[in-house]
């Protein structure tokens, strides 16, 4: 089993939690002080108040959308799925967007995150003339139908 180091920044940090034993995701939470608004439209950076370290380069951090925040209130976060390298030892920080046209407030120890560990390959890079072919070869966006 990997472990993973969870260092609070702030007294009013919350560590991580699984919801329940079957939950791949651990809730992270707002740790600010007062309230914070999301405007229609627009994006806030919310910390956490914890930094993390990981056990190898062989693992990630992967910040996922809260499908009840996401669904019920249309915001999720900004850059879709946050990475949070091995190497980094800052505060995580979740970047929310407000997708919606009504405000939105996010209160002190909100959850307003979740945070997968995922494996992590590391291959080696070839560069070459000619990839393989394939029945779907070069065919794009739309290509299989819709």
């Amino acid at each position: 089993m990997s472990v993973i180091k969870i260092k609070k920044l702030r007294e009013n940090a919350k560590i991580p939690f699984r919801a329940t034993p079957g939950s791949a995701g651990m809730d992270l939470y707002a740790c600010i002080d007062e309230p914070m608004l999301i405007e229609p439209q627009k994006i806030a950076v919310i910390p956490t108040g914890i930094a993390v370290e990981l056990e190898s380069p062989e693992y990630v951090a992967l910040i996922y959308a809260r499908s009840g925040l996401a669904i019920k209130h249309g915001i999720a976060p900004a850059n879709c799925v946050g990475v949070v390298d091995s190497d980094y030892r800052g505060e995580v920080c979740v970047g929310l967007v407000n997708q919606t046209d009504e405000p939105f407030t996010v209160q002190p120890q909100d959850r307003i995150a979740q945070m997968v560990i995922a494996p992590v390959e590391l291959p080696r890079i070839e560069v070459v003339d000619e990839l393989g072919g394939t029945e779907r070869g070069a065919g794009g966006f739309g290509s299989t139908g819709m």
